[in-house]
């Protein structure tokens, strides 16, 4: 009979969720970072950069979409990126950004060779590659690059794809804080291709424009002008491409103003109406906006799927995981154990392709990710991929170094009694959590440790912290019609 190995002794996680020494912002990839050289290596670096990511079914769409377009084979344009909280827009185009540049050989970057095998594509020219970041742009305080001062979008733009030369072109248009036509920016595209315009965040800098003021970086029209003919312009050139992420929701797009940004711009993606009151309206006006200025030439952007989440967190906080036998051995011993008590668990963990969750979740069980993408991402505050990231690092870090040897990571594993853990929990929660957490459900005060204090039928395993910390995955964020799922 095999003998069953804890979680820890067969996924290692990386070093810095081990010593806890991670950031928070580490988990959210900055774009802006990564062109300066100033991100983590694990952004910045190529090559480890698609060691720890996986490349999910949209994300290998949209590559194999800019393989194609960098090398003249077809391929949209324009693609625009258009997810919730944490969906993975910025960390899509940072594997843009690295593939395209080309400072490591697409061939040497793990995941791509498919990618390239399937675009037929032996070797990938390098592009330029133009970072645009609305969080990262004054609207009214032009930047000195080499001799010149650049004051807006399309001057950023044109600087990056050639320097001063190519700025030279617009600087007129740049300087007046007018639009170029896309006669011109097709023209400048065309010099300078093979390139890729990577635009995160457009509607945090739209939004900043009041339509009756002029400021440096131009006005409200002639950023959404600028943005309407940049988009008719890549069609003109069959080796560039644009990638723009938008914001999902209304919460997301910020002020009143950033709404009306997000709708103006979705206006030439997607075509959408609201109305509220002025301010409001202006921001929704704004997103409608830049939504239609890409509907025309636009393509989907497929967000990460619950089951590639396993794989995504699991390469972002564990080493790889070389024991493939003893991961299955725990999967088949979960399996089995739900099928031959099947009355007593969840009709889901009685079909055959529970198993396969088993052993693609592992060392966390099915049912964690489960309840946080299904429950705790419908939380305002709670982003999706990037929320799980941040609550399974404190919880792995806690678990490692309390020695925890759990077969898996269960919803009963979780260390509530640990402040850093519980706080990371309840942020997202409305106030009043804490107490609740610490006197009820785990702690050295908890009425669950009391009982295990007073019978150690149950003290011995936790029984009554697991069961109290597994209801409260399932229920804190309090969603309507969920079920709280087994232990």
């Amino acid at each position: 009979m095999t003998t069953l190995r804890p979680w820890r002794e067969i996924a290692v996680p990386h070093e810095d969720v081990l010593k806890g020494t991670f950031q928070q912002a580490e988990f959210a990839a900055d774009l802006s970072r990564v062109h300066k050289g100033t991100a983590s290596p694990e952004y910045r670096d190529p090559v480890l950069f698609f060691k720890r990511t996986y490349i999910t079914e949209g994300m290998r769409l949209l590559l194999d979409s800019v393989v194609k377009r960098i090398t003249g084979q077809g391929g949209d344009p324009v693609i625009q990126l258009q997810t919730a909280f944490g969906g993975g827009k910025t960390h899509t185009m940072l594997a843009v950004y690295h593939l395209a540049r080309g400072t490591v050989p697409a061939a040497d970057l793990q995941g791509i060779p498919p990618i390239l095998d399937a675009a037929g594509v032996i070797d990938l020219p390098k592009a330029r590659v133009v970072v645009i970041d609305g969080t990262k742009l004054s609207p009214n305080m032009p930047e000195t690059r080499g001799r010149v001062r650049v004051h807006t979008m399309w001057g950023d733009l044109a600087w990056q794809l050639g320097g001063e030369e190519a700025y030279g072109r617009i600087r007129e248009a740049d300087e007046s804080g007018t639009s170029p036509g896309k006669e011109m920016l097709a023209d400048l595209l065309t010099t300078y291709a093979p390139c890729v315009i990577l635009m995160d965040e457009l509607v945090a800098y739209i939004r900043q424009f009041d339509e009756k003021t002029r400021l440096a970086g131009g006005t409200y029209d002639s950023n959404i002008t600028f943005v309407q003919a940049l988009t008719e312009a890549m069609k003109a050139v069959p080796n560039a491409v644009l990638l723009a992420s938008l914001p999902e929701s209304d919460q997301e797009a910020g002020s009143r103003r950033g709404v009306a940004a997000l709708r103006t711009l979705e206006h030439h993606l997607r075509p959408r109406s609201d109305r509220e009151d002025d301010e409001i309206q202006r921001g929704k006006k704004t997103l409608s906006t830049l939504e239609h200025s890409f509907a025309r030439v636009h393509a989907l952007w497929k967000p990460v799927a619950a089951e590639e989440a396993f794989e995504i967190v699991r390469r972002r906080l564990f080493s790889e995981i070389t024991n493939t036998a003893a991961v299955e051995a725990v999967g088949r011993a979960f399996a089995d154990l739900y099928i031959t008590s099947g009355a007593e668990f969840p009709r889901e963990t009685q079909e055959s392709r529970y198993y396969q969750r088993l052993v693609n979740a592992y060392p966390i069980h099915p049912e964690v990710f489960d309840r946080l993408y299904e429950d705790w991402s419908s939380l305002d505050n709670f982003q999706r991929t990037r929320g799980v990231l941040k609550l399974m690092a404190k919880v792995i870090h806690r678990l490692w170094k309390d020695g925890n040897n759990d077969l898996l990571i269960m919803p009963g594993s979780l260390p509530l009694y640990d402040g850093n853990t519980r706080n990371e929990a309840i942020y997202y929660l409305p106030p009043g959590w804490d107490p609740v957490v610490e006197r009820d459900i785990d702690g050295d005060r908890a009425e669950t440790t009391e009982i295990e204090s007073r019978d150690t039928r149950f003290g011995s395993v936790q029984a009554c912290r697991r069961v109290a910390r597994t209801v409260f995955l399932g229920s804190a964020p309090g969603t309507p019609n969920r079920m709280v799922q087994g232990i």
